[in-house]
């Protein structure tokens, strides 16, 4: 009865285990630097407890198995993320977008770190959703679906006994907590980005949501682009105090 009941417990707290990964540094193949919204760098911890590393983690939130859903997400640092929110992205990342080809052959690469789980991606290829907005404003679900490739290894879940464990304080976290996986996802050739923040005074940015298929969550991040050749504005205004205190992310 009490082997029986244990392994009830075990399993029950399997679901409370969350799968956490956020987008911290990304580029293009035509040069350009950023990071997803929200991102503070090292004012936030790489390991430690769950409420030091998960302040910058988005969580968007809706059904995990569908990223076309509208919105940017929230993260507990900023609480509901917004496209202004890009001026502090970028004083931490640099002045220059990620740049990409508009022939098709354009990629964004980035960098997805393992916040407190041991599975991170969609499926046993280790995949993560990918969803183009040109209007830059997170219309998620007008966006076009696509796939951020990547070496992660799991489906979101992990092995079910070792999570639970580690959910009734049985067993410590996962050991690739704190870990970096790289992902490239392609840019389909005609790709026109039209979005606008006058915060940071970008324009013709497009918005790219890289997310897992976590039901906590989903986790991940958006990220702001633009195809090569566009006009972009000057750089943004200085960083803020907040942005000072964090690490500037560079490829």
């Amino acid at each position: 009865m009490y082997t029986s009941s244990l392994l009830v417990l075990i399993l029950s707290a399997a679901s409370m285990v969350s799968a956490h990964g956020k987008v911290t540094v990304v580029t293009g193949n035509l040069g350009g630097n950023g990071t997803a919204l929200g991102i503070k760098g090292d004012v936030v911890a790489r390991f430690g407890p769950n409420s030091a590393t998960e302040k910058d983690t988005t969580v968007f939130g809706g059904n995990a198995n569908k990223p076309l859903t509208d919105g940017l997400g929230k993260t507990e640092a900023n609480g509901k993320l917004k496209v202004a929110d890009l001026a502090d992205t970028m004083a931490l990342s640099g002045s220059t977008l990620p740049q990409v080809s508009a022939d098709g052959s354009g990629t964004i690469t980035g960098t997805w770190r393992v916040v407190t789980s041991d599975g991170t991606a969609n499926d046993k290829k280790g995949n993560l959703f990918a969803v183009l907005d040109t209007t830059g404003t997170g219309a998620y679900s007008k966006g076009t679906l696509l796939t951020a490739t990547t070496p992660l290894v799991g489906n979101g879940k992990g092995n079910v006994v070792q999570r639970a464990l580690r959910a009734v304080g049985l067993q410590r976290r996962a050991t690739n907590v704190g870990a970096d996986a790289k992902f490239t996802v392609k840019i389909p050739a005609g790709t026109t980005c039209t979005g606008t923040d006058a915060t940071s005074g970008q324009k013709n940015f497009c918005l790219l949501k890289v997310v897992n298929n976590n039901g906590n969550g989903p986790f991940g991040g958006s990220i702001a682009f633009q195809v090569g050749g566009a006009s972009s504005a000057p750089p943004p205004a200085a960083p803020t105090a907040a942005a000072k205190r964090g690490q500037v992310f560079t490829a």
